[in-house]
Order: structure tokens, then sequence, then C-alpha cells
């Protein structure tokens, strides 16, 4: 697993959406990691050839403030497996902020992954590990850690 090093003030970073309608402080001063993912669903989201998420406890985010719900949409999809995501956005500018994957018995993951871009001052050198590269549409660099699906570590349900 790849880990961002501390922030310099060891301060929780700030979440924000294009437009500034969105807001909040990331749940740890730190993600968990940060990674790129060419899976077509990321593709499609992000319009472009990748995504990029940075993870964090959702605990600190969830349960979802009101006023900080109040300013977003919720899509929620179907995943491999049963399971489902919940894709939070900005209910003005329509940026992407985060989502949650929640099992096929509606019980949520304890991790939100954050899009990256989002992320205010995340230091972005820990960023290495390229995931389902199987749908890679551009060229991963040989010295990064690269996964055709899901890394072993990584559990999805």
């Amino acid at each position: 697993m790849t880990s961002a090093p501390d922030n310099e003030n060891g301060k929780h970073l700030t979440v924000r959406c294009q437009c500034g309608h969105v807001s909040f402080p990331t749940p740890a001063a730190q993600p968990s990691t940060v990674f790129f993912c060419h899976c077509t669903e990321c593709q499609k989201q992000s319009s472009s050839a990748f995504g990029t998420s940075a993870i964090f406890p959702a605990e600190g985010l969830f349960p979802l403030d009101r006023e900080l719900a109040a300013r977003m949409g919720v899509y929620t999809r179907d995943t491999e497996n049963g399971r489902s995501m919940d894709c939070y956005f900005c209910n003005r500018c329509g940026s992407r902020l985060f989502h949650r994957i929640v099992a096929a018995d509606g019980t949520p993951r304890p991790s939100v992954a954050v899009k990256a871009g989002c992320v205010e001052g995340l230091d972005w050198s820990a960023a290495r590990m390229h995931i389902f590269a199987r749908s890679a549409v551009v060229a991963i660099p040989d010295r990064c850690e690269k996964y055709e699906a899901l890394p072993p570590w990584m559990k999805m349900d």
C-alpha cells in the first residue's frame, strides 16, 4: 500500500468543488493511499483516460453534516458482485467529489474515495499505483506499481 507523507502542518486538507459551493476538510490529515484507476467507469466519470482517488477513512465525514449533504447530489450505481456505489457531486457545478461503496447487505465501506483533483494541497508524489491497467488507454510508466485489476490487498467487500 502506498502512503502519502504527512502534510507540513499535520492539519486536514480541504476538498473543494470547481465552483466552491462545496468545501469540507478531509477526514484525516493525509490519505492512506492515492491511486490512478483506469477502469471504464472512472474513464467515463472523469471524461479522461483515468480517475485519481485519495482514500480516507469514512469516519469524520459520515454521517454527512446536514448542510454539506444539502449542497450535494448523489448518484448511485451498481458495481460488481451486487454492491453499489454512492457517488457524491456538487449540485451546482457537477464536480464529483467522492464515492463510497456499499456492500450487498447495505453495509457501507469504512473508507471513502475522494477525487484527488479536488483535494487542495495533496502531496501527489506518492501517487504511483495504477489499478485496472487492463483497461488503460494511455501508457503506464514502467516505474509505476501496476495491477491488471485490483491489488490483492484492496478488498472490495
